[in-house]
């Protein structure tokens, strides 16, 4: 039997499929229909001669015995193509004449502008595109090429065409109005789901469909934060804010941190993201650095 030589494409499909455990997963890391996942899969299957996933007898795919034998394999294949394409780029690379940084908007404002300030002093040749998303929208502003660098929340852990580096966390805590019926103690569990609770709308196809700690079932979704926080300060329903966000709020009685059996607050982990077929610039790996070092200064 002659075996074929699987596209570079195909073994990302193959990668996205076993890190996802779905076609549909791997779709939408990939910015894909399901139906072309599952196409490249077959292509694969076809020129190597060996079934890579189980399908029957169970909804998501399972890697055969000669699938998690190639696996290591592709994964090294696609590593090494991608340090190709970084080392041939870094040929060409001294210090950037611009950079494009896309920021979750769980990072304080505060923080942010710390770390602009230092770069205008540290890069003061260098532009900046500053874009501020939310959820999904954030890894997607670096897949689109919209950006060279996202500072993002946990949505993405794992993407096929991304590197990511933990740079540090913001703690999620739920409040409300000191007048807000939920405010008040000894709350029973599954009250918080008879109240409205605010949440932040995610507008990217990217992780459409996914909820992040959203307890009840009525809920108006709004795609910016500071309108979010305003309508908590009103009393209007409840939600989780980053607790630095919320401290002088807190202090001053404007609103408290709900004690709900639920705990459904969270520690937001957040990652630098960048193109794995890219190498990043000193500019960029400044930013990376003092991201950390800043986001490790914030009050628990």
């Amino acid at each position: 039997m002659k075996i074929g030589e699987p596209s570079l494409d195909q073994l990302r499909i193959f990668l996205a499929v076993a890190e996802e455990g779905s076609f549909g997963g791997a779709a939408r890391t990939m910015g894909r229909a399901v139906s072309a996942i599952s196409y490249g899969i077959a292509q694969m299957e076809a020129q190597l001669g060996v079934t890579l996933f189980e399908r029957e007898g169970s909804r998501k795919p399972v890697l055969t015995e000669a699938g998690e034998g190639l696996l290591v394999e592709a994964r090294a294949v696609a590593d090494r193509a991608d340090a190709l394409l970084a080392k041939t780029q870094s040929l060409h690379a001294g210090q950037e004449s611009e950079v494009s940084l896309a920021v979750d908007v769980m990072i304080s404002a505060d923080v942010t502008a710390d770390v602009l300030r230092e770069f205008r002093a540290m890069f003061p040749s260098v532009g900046l595109r500053l874009q501020i998303e939310g959820l999904g929208a954030v890894p997607a502003c670096v897949l689109e090429s919209r950006a060279d660098l996202a500072i993002s929340g946990p949505e993405i852990r794992f993407h096929p065409q991304l590197e990511r580096q933990v740079v540090g966390s913001t703690e999620l805590i739920p409040v409300a109005s000191p007048e807000h019926p939920l405010a008040a103690p000894g709350i029973a569990p599954g009250e918080s789901r008879k109240h409205l609770q605010i949440v932040l709308a995610d507008r990217s196809s990217l992780t459409e469909g996914r909820e992040f700690a959203v307890l009840s079932p009525e809920t108006w979704r709004l795609g910016d934060l500071g309108a979010k926080h305003a309508l908590l300060k009103e009393g209007i329903g409840w939600g989780n804010m980053p607790r630095p966000m919320v401290l002088d709020d807190l202090a001053s009685g404007k609103l408290v941190e709900l004690d709900l059996p639920e705990k459904p607050g969270t520690i937001y982990e957040l990652a630098a993201l960048w193109r794995r077929d890219t190498r990043l610039g000193p500019a960029t790996s400044w930013l990376i650095d003092a991201m950390r070092e800043r986001l490790a200064q914030c009050p628990a």
